[in-house]
Protein backbone atom coordinates (compact mmCIF):
# COMPACT_ATOMS: atom_id res chain seq x y z
CA UNK A 1 0.00 0.00 0.00
CA UNK A 2 2.69 2.42 0.93
CA UNK A 3 4.63 1.55 -2.55
CA UNK A 4 1.15 2.23 -4.48
CA UNK A 5 0.73 5.81 -1.98
CA UNK A 6 4.46 6.32 -2.47
CA UNK A 7 3.69 5.40 -6.61
CA UNK A 8 0.90 8.01 -6.82
CA UNK A 9 3.23 11.05 -5.43
CA UNK A 10 6.03 10.59 -7.71
CA UNK A 11 3.47 10.38 -10.49
CA UNK A 12 2.08 13.79 -9.54
CA UNK A 13 5.47 14.88 -8.96
CA UNK A 14 6.41 14.21 -12.49
CA UNK A 15 3.10 15.33 -13.64
CA UNK A 16 3.48 19.23 -11.90
CA UNK A 17 7.03 19.08 -13.04
CA UNK A 18 5.96 18.65 -16.67
CA UNK A 19 3.46 21.16 -16.53
CA UNK A 20 5.73 23.94 -14.93
CA UNK A 21 8.48 23.07 -17.97
CA UNK A 22 5.92 23.31 -20.22
CA UNK A 23 4.76 26.63 -18.58
CA UNK A 24 8.38 27.85 -18.88
CA UNK A 25 8.79 26.98 -22.15
CA UNK A 26 5.66 28.64 -23.39
CA UNK A 27 6.46 32.04 -21.27
CA UNK A 28 10.30 31.74 -22.81
CA UNK A 29 8.45 31.81 -26.64
CA UNK A 30 6.01 34.06 -25.60
CA UNK A 31 8.84 36.23 -25.06
CA UNK A 32 10.81 35.53 -27.78
CA UNK A 33 7.98 36.53 -29.85
CA UNK A 34 7.42 39.85 -27.95
CA UNK A 35 11.42 40.67 -27.92
CA UNK A 36 11.42 39.75 -31.92
CA UNK A 37 8.61 42.21 -32.54
CA UNK A 38 9.96 44.83 -30.87
CA UNK A 39 13.23 44.79 -32.13
CA UNK A 40 11.92 44.72 -35.63
CA UNK A 41 9.87 47.76 -35.09
CA UNK A 42 12.39 49.99 -33.00
CA UNK A 43 14.37 49.05 -36.08
CA UNK A 44 12.07 50.65 -38.39
CA UNK A 45 11.67 53.52 -35.53
CA UNK A 46 15.47 54.57 -36.11
CA UNK A 47 14.75 54.94 -39.75
CA UNK A 48 10.82 56.62 -40.09
CA UNK A 49 10.61 59.73 -41.71
CA UNK A 50 7.30 60.35 -42.81
CA UNK A 51 4.22 60.82 -40.59
CA UNK A 52 2.61 57.69 -42.02
CA UNK A 53 5.43 55.60 -41.00
CA UNK A 54 5.03 56.98 -37.57
CA UNK A 55 1.42 56.38 -37.61
CA UNK A 56 1.90 52.82 -38.80
CA UNK A 57 4.50 52.05 -36.21
CA UNK A 58 2.15 53.09 -33.65
CA UNK A 59 -0.39 51.03 -34.62
CA UNK A 60 2.39 47.98 -34.68
CA UNK A 61 3.10 48.77 -30.97
CA UNK A 62 -0.01 49.14 -30.12
CA UNK A 63 -0.98 45.55 -31.06
CA UNK A 64 2.24 43.95 -29.56
CA UNK A 65 0.69 45.76 -26.41
CA UNK A 66 -2.22 44.67 -26.70
CA UNK A 67 -0.96 41.00 -27.22
CA UNK A 68 1.37 41.40 -24.67
CA UNK A 69 -1.20 43.31 -21.58
CA UNK A 70 1.62 43.54 -19.32
CA UNK A 71 4.78 45.07 -20.88
CA UNK A 72 4.68 48.68 -20.62
CA UNK A 73 7.32 49.37 -23.53
CA UNK A 74 4.90 48.55 -26.07
CA UNK A 75 2.40 50.85 -24.65
CA UNK A 76 5.01 53.62 -24.45
CA UNK A 77 6.25 53.20 -27.62
CA UNK A 78 2.64 53.24 -29.47
CA UNK A 79 1.96 56.72 -27.34
CA UNK A 80 5.64 58.10 -28.37
CA UNK A 81 5.02 57.22 -32.65
CA UNK A 82 1.80 58.30 -31.72
CA UNK A 83 2.83 61.49 -30.67
CA UNK A 84 5.32 62.01 -33.84
CA UNK A 85 2.69 61.17 -36.39
CA UNK A 86 0.70 63.97 -34.30
CA UNK A 87 3.81 66.79 -34.77
CA UNK A 88 4.78 66.54 -37.99
CA UNK A 89 0.87 66.80 -39.84
CA UNK A 90 0.56 69.95 -41.57
CA UNK A 91 -3.07 70.25 -40.31
CA UNK A 92 -4.06 71.40 -36.86
CA UNK A 93 -7.51 69.25 -37.29
CA UNK A 94 -6.85 66.09 -36.32
CA UNK A 95 -4.20 67.24 -33.58
CA UNK A 96 -6.61 66.79 -30.44
CA UNK A 97 -7.62 63.27 -31.27
CA UNK A 98 -4.61 62.31 -31.84
CA UNK A 99 -3.23 63.37 -28.20
CA UNK A 100 -6.36 62.06 -26.74
CA UNK A 101 -5.67 58.53 -27.92
CA UNK A 102 -2.10 59.10 -27.16
CA UNK A 103 -3.11 59.61 -23.76
CA UNK A 104 -5.04 56.62 -23.24
CA UNK A 105 -1.76 54.37 -24.45
CA UNK A 106 0.34 56.34 -22.26
CA UNK A 107 -2.71 55.64 -18.94
CA UNK A 108 -2.05 52.11 -20.43
CA UNK A 109 1.92 52.03 -19.89
CA UNK A 110 1.71 54.42 -16.69
CA UNK A 111 -0.73 51.62 -14.95
CA UNK A 112 2.25 48.99 -15.80
CA UNK A 113 5.28 51.22 -14.59
CA UNK A 114 4.33 54.08 -12.30
CA UNK A 115 6.15 56.31 -11.80
CA UNK A 116 8.59 56.26 -14.76
CA UNK A 117 10.49 59.27 -15.73
CA UNK A 118 10.42 58.04 -19.71
CA UNK A 119 6.67 58.05 -19.23
CA UNK A 120 6.49 61.29 -17.74
CA UNK A 121 8.11 62.55 -20.74
CA UNK A 122 5.68 61.53 -23.41
CA UNK A 123 2.84 63.14 -21.09
CA UNK A 124 4.84 66.24 -21.15
CA UNK A 125 4.89 65.98 -25.24
CA UNK A 126 0.94 64.72 -24.78
CA UNK A 127 0.14 68.15 -23.66
CA UNK A 128 2.62 69.63 -25.84
CA UNK A 129 0.77 68.63 -29.02
CA UNK A 130 -2.41 69.87 -27.22
CA UNK A 131 -1.30 73.26 -26.82
CA UNK A 132 0.02 73.08 -30.56
CA UNK A 133 -3.74 73.33 -32.07
CA UNK A 134 -3.79 76.92 -30.49
CA UNK A 135 -0.30 78.09 -28.75
CA UNK A 136 -1.48 81.14 -28.14
CA UNK A 137 -5.31 80.34 -26.53
CA UNK A 138 -3.81 77.25 -25.09
CA UNK A 139 -0.45 78.28 -23.14
CA UNK A 140 -2.23 78.32 -20.01
CA UNK A 141 -4.30 75.91 -20.41
CA UNK A 142 -1.40 72.96 -21.01
CA UNK A 143 1.82 74.63 -19.76
CA UNK A 144 1.71 73.10 -16.04
CA UNK A 145 1.60 69.44 -18.27
CA UNK A 146 4.15 70.37 -19.81
CA UNK A 147 6.24 71.47 -17.63
CA UNK A 148 5.33 70.03 -14.51
CA UNK A 149 6.04 66.45 -16.41
CA UNK A 150 9.37 67.78 -17.28
CA UNK A 151 10.27 68.17 -14.14
CA UNK A 152 8.87 65.21 -12.59
CA UNK A 153 10.73 63.03 -14.70
CA UNK A 154 14.30 64.87 -13.95
CA UNK A 155 13.27 63.86 -10.09
CA UNK A 156 11.99 60.35 -11.30
CA UNK A 157 15.60 59.93 -13.18
CA UNK A 158 18.43 62.05 -12.18
CA UNK A 159 20.23 60.54 -14.81
CA UNK A 160 17.52 60.62 -17.97
CA UNK A 161 18.33 63.45 -20.49
CA UNK A 162 15.30 63.27 -21.89
CA UNK A 163 13.24 65.91 -20.04
CA UNK A 164 16.39 68.46 -20.58
CA UNK A 165 16.01 67.74 -24.20
CA UNK A 166 12.91 68.17 -24.35
CA UNK A 167 13.16 71.12 -21.82
CA UNK A 168 15.50 72.60 -24.39
CA UNK A 169 13.43 72.30 -27.54
CA UNK A 170 9.92 73.85 -25.89
CA UNK A 171 12.88 77.12 -25.13
CA UNK A 172 14.49 77.13 -28.19
CA UNK A 173 11.54 77.45 -30.15
CA UNK A 174 9.98 79.58 -27.95
CA UNK A 175 10.20 83.42 -29.11
CA UNK A 176 13.08 85.56 -26.81
CA UNK A 177 10.55 88.05 -25.86
CA UNK A 178 8.41 85.10 -23.90
CA UNK A 179 11.38 83.71 -21.72
CA UNK A 180 12.96 81.36 -24.91
CA UNK A 181 15.45 81.68 -27.38
CA UNK A 182 18.83 80.01 -27.46
CA UNK A 183 19.88 82.29 -25.04
CA UNK A 184 17.70 80.21 -22.37
CA UNK A 185 17.88 77.08 -24.05
CA UNK A 186 21.86 76.55 -24.37
CA UNK A 187 22.46 75.66 -20.92
CA UNK A 188 19.40 73.42 -20.78
CA UNK A 189 20.63 71.64 -23.91
CA UNK A 190 24.23 71.61 -22.81
CA UNK A 191 22.77 69.42 -19.72
CA UNK A 192 20.68 66.85 -21.90
CA UNK A 193 24.08 66.17 -23.86
CA UNK A 194 26.31 65.67 -20.91
CA UNK A 195 23.68 62.76 -19.37
CA UNK A 196 23.63 61.73 -22.86
CA UNK A 197 27.53 60.64 -22.66
CA UNK A 198 26.77 58.56 -19.46
CA UNK A 199 23.32 57.57 -20.18
CA UNK A 200 22.74 53.50 -20.66
CA UNK A 201 19.18 52.40 -21.20
CA UNK A 202 18.25 49.47 -19.34
CA UNK A 203 17.97 47.35 -22.14
CA UNK A 204 17.79 47.49 -25.77
CA UNK A 205 14.08 48.15 -25.57
CA UNK A 206 14.10 50.87 -23.43
CA UNK A 207 14.10 54.39 -24.69
CA UNK A 208 17.43 55.63 -25.74
CA UNK A 209 16.16 58.49 -28.07
CA UNK A 210 17.21 62.17 -28.37
CA UNK A 211 20.73 62.33 -28.01
CA UNK A 212 21.35 63.23 -31.89
CA UNK A 213 18.33 65.75 -32.29
CA UNK A 214 20.08 67.93 -28.48
CA UNK A 215 23.20 67.88 -30.12
CA UNK A 216 21.53 69.60 -33.41
CA UNK A 217 19.73 72.15 -31.59
CA UNK A 218 22.76 73.10 -29.63
CA UNK A 219 24.90 73.11 -32.73
CA UNK A 220 22.41 75.82 -34.10
CA UNK A 221 22.50 77.89 -31.17
CA UNK A 222 26.61 77.73 -31.10
CA UNK A 223 26.74 79.48 -34.59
Amino acid sequence: MLNKVKSRLAGKRLFLLAVVALGTLATSAQSEKYQKAMGANLAKFATAQAPLDFQALSANFERIANAEKSEWLAFYYAAHTQILYGFMIKENEGRDAIADKAEQLIAKADSLQPNNSEISCLKSMAATLHMMVNPMQRYMQYAQAINGNMEKAKQQDPTNPRPYFLQGQNLKETPPQFGGGCKTAKPILEEAVKLYATFKPATPLHPNWGKTETEGLLAACNK
